[in-house]
């Protein structure tokens, strides 16, 4: 009973759907009457409901899994009763029809938590937010109902299940959906508040205020989401890559993009009055690239081992959804924008001025991306075959980023409204003095290209500039969201100088060695030792013992393997990687040759764990700006009551 119980809730979360959309209207509408305070209520509470059924609904399928309920369709092809628990509860979403009902779920429980916590916006506008929220609900409802139902049952049951992709089964890949999703799915709520605001002719600081906390999250998640999921490749799928610009990887990449350039222009709204226009626009890119991504994984147009669906029916639906939603919000916006006013003004030396630089260089960056995963999708189904890869991203869009970073290392030296050229280069001298002097060292001793070099002299440049706004400041007064600023600008500059280090000074070899034979890689001699059989609780291995030597430093003892899973059949590569505090020693075991010798791949990546340090500080900054924000809302709510 528990299928039964769950497609129930999730009938009934959509009949509130529908409910919610009436109320919408009836309380915006009693709200511009100065009425329908009775309707609000119920809008709120309605709200809440729906989400409890979603959360319910996707509760239950969890516990479909974790029971191996092989009457489930679902839980037939995605699970196995032999799967390790973390595996059994990854497999709810670790599928098209499961991560589709979590995308609903987070939608919904989002529409929740505005309805519960939302006090500032005007009733109206709240209303519509609601209601647009509701909207985006439907749309996703019907497509699991009609095209995704996840409760399917299977008759005859099977006495097993056909187990999940193992490349899937992996602690990197349980948190790595869900934390994209969450992010994905907060832009809804941005997305719905833009619309809400455009409805009710209501785009202002306080509409900005309301919307910056959720912007925030959502860009949070997708950081982390982001770099769960380059790390979980680097080391799952032995390729020795972080980013390989596949087109499910952009998807990820394209959302974020957005978010950052709107979180920028939110907080420019909220603070300053300024950028109106950009954060609508803004809101609805941002919803737009993760409604993209999701037809891009969910279709079928792709085939990766993040990408569940083949059914074109399906990618249909989703197109519809996107033609429906994101269609409707730039006709509202073509209608609407006329009636947004100008805002504040400011002058082009500003932190607001610096700002839009920062928003046009990350659209030019996502244009590049865009144009360059979807058009070979639109070649191909043109009848023309062709592939776009790292090449083409590097070269059109690592120039903008790194022109990006040294806008954004400008940027927080400005002052807000007007500033002088003078006090900017004044202020940018050390930095800029810190980035040449790195350069120039990199270039001129380590012999690297010029583009990592430049990399790195910047990353060295955007470390000291964001810093500088806590010079001369009572550290202990400092606004913890000063704090979230500089954490995440340091964790960019971390980021991109391991990025530049990888990228310069990495060194790969590939060998046929036997037994007791060796290949040099980099500073590290690695000798084979023996291959020999292993067992884990699902899989059975090939596994090498290499021993790694650094001069007189202690050996390191490294385990790569070759897995096989019987449920489903497939072979693996287990990477063996060495974390040292100058960079990485990665080692892959490949097939052997029948006469002894065993290829063997090993890189030496210096400073490459920058990459995913960055990233965690990046999110870090979110997360310190995120509560800054949220306790100096409630300390003026406070005062003003």
């Amino acid at each position: 009973m528990i299928a039964e119980a769950g497609l129930a809730a999730l009938w009934l979360a959509t009949g509130f759907a529908l409910v919610q959309v009436m109320l919408a209207w009836g309380a915006a509408k009693g709200a511009l009457q100065g009425t329908g305070a009775a309707v609000m209520t119920a809008l709120r509470r309605v709200a809440v409901v729906q989400g409890m059924l979603a959360l319910a609904a996707f509760g239950l399928l969890i516990a479909l899994f974790v029971l191996s309920d092989m009457s489930v369709e679902l839980v037939v092809e995605n699970s196995h009763s032999m799967k390790p628990l973390i595996y059994k509860i990854a497999g709810a979403w670790g599928n098209h029809e499961g991560s589709m009902l979590l995308w609903v779920t987070v939608l919904a429980t989002a529409g929740a938590g505005v309805a519960l916590f939302e006090k500032r916006l005007a009733t109206a506008t709240l209303a519509a937010t609601l209601g647009a929220q509701a909207a985006i609900a439907i749309g996703f409802y019907a497509f699991l109902a009609f095209a995704s139902n996840p409760f399917v049952r299977v008759s005859p049951a099977p006495l097993d299940g056909r187990g999940m992709n193992p490349l899937l089964q992996d602690p990197g890949l349980a948190f790595h959906p869900p934390t994209l999703y969450l992010g994905y799915v907060g832009l809804s709520v941005a997305f719905s508040f833009a619309v809400g605001a455009l409805l009710m002719r209501d785009v202002g600081p306080a509409f900005a205020r309301a919307m910056r906390p959720w912007v925030l999250a959502a860009w949070i998640f997708l950081t982390i989401g982001i770099t769960a999921g380059s790390y979980w490749a680097y080391y799952e799928l032995g390729w020795g890559g972080w980013w390989f610009w596949d087109p499910v990887e952009n998807a990820s990449l394209m959302p974020w993009l957005a978010a950052t350039a709107l979180l920028h222009s939110v907080t420019v709204l909220a603070t300053r009055d300024g950028l109106r226009a950009w954060t609508v626009m803004l809101a609805v890119v941002a919803f737009s690239m993760s409604m993209i991504g999701t037809f891009l994984v969910r279709s079928g147009i792709l085939v990766s081992v993040h990408a569940f669906a083949v059914d074109p029916t399906r990618g249909g639906f989703i197109l519809a959804l996107l033609g429906l939603y994101i269609g409707g919000a730039l006709a509202l916006f073509g209608a609407r924008i006329g009636t947004v006013k100008q805002g504040a003004t400011f002058e082009l030396v500003s932190r607001e001025g610096a700002l839009v630089l920062n928003n046009l260089l990350l659209s030019v960056i996502l244009g590049v991306v865009f144009i360059g995963t979807l058009y070979p999708l639109v070649a191909q189904a043109a009848g023309v075959q062709l592939s776009i890869g790292a090449p083409f991203f590097e070269k059109a869009a690592v120039p903008v980023g790194l022109a990006l970073v040294a806008a954004t290392a400008a940027g927080p030296l400005l002052k807000w409204r007007r500033d002088q050229w003078k006090t900017l280069f004044g202020k940018l001298l050390v930095p800029v003095g810190v980035g040449v002097i790195a350069f120039v060292l990199v270039f001129a001793l380590g012999g690297a290209h010029w583009m990592p070099s430049l990399a790195l002299g910047l990353a060295a440049m955007l470390a000291v500039a964001s810093v500088i706004p806590l010079f001369r400041r009572n550290l202990r007064r400092t606004p913890l969201h000063i704090y979230g600023m500089v954490v995440a600008h340091l964790g960019i500059a971390v980021s991109i100088a391991g990025m530049a280090a990888d990228g310069a000074f990495k060194v790969e070899r590939l060998a046929a060695i036997s037994v007791e034979q060796s290949v040099t890689v980099g500073p590290y001699r690695v000798e084979l030792l023996e291959v020999r059989p292993a067992v884990g609780p699902n899989w059975s291995a090939l596994e090498a013992h290499l021993k790694a030597t650094r001069g007189d430093d202690a050996p390191i003892d490294l385990f790569p393997q070759q897995r096989f899973f019987a449920n489903p059949p497939t072979n693996t590569n287990e990477a063996a990687i060495a974390t040292l505090l100058d960079g990485q020693l990665y080692t892959v075991i490949g097939q052997g040759d029948g006469a002894g010798r065993w290829q063997i791949r090993a890189w030496w990546k210096p400073f490459v764990t920058l990459i995913w340090a960055g990233g965690f500080l990046i999110a870090l900054g979110g997360l310190l700006s995120l509560v800054g924000r949220v306790r100096r809302e409630r300390r003026d709510a406070e005062s003003d009551a």
